[in-house]
């Protein structure tokens, strides 16, 4: 299936726009994401914690997910219980 359409100048103009907004709100996250990487693996280091727990903390706050993540983490605990595998 082709895309065919053809743009007037105000489409070209708001497009052209749409890109170069989308291209530095991009830009931006990605040094943002960056950053915080920097951030986390040195207080990691620091604190001496995986800097994969800290992202998860991060992760479940920004989410506002910690009951959710709570109770799968109670019903798997329970599972490992019952199989005889939670040591």
């Amino acid at each position: 299936m082709a895309f065919n359409k053809t743009f007037n100048q105000e489409e070209v103009a708001r497009l052209k726009k749409l890109v170069q907004e989308g291209d530095q709100v991009l830009y931006e996250v990605e040094s943002l994401q960056v950053g915080l990487r920097e951030t986390v693996k040195a207080i990691a280091e620091e604190m001496d914690i995986k800097p994969a727990t800290l992202k998860k903390a991060i992760r479940i706050a920004y989410k506002n997910e910690f009951g959710q993540v709570q109770d799968s983490f109670s019903a798997v605990e329970e599972v490992l219980q019952a199989t005889g595998r939670d040591n």
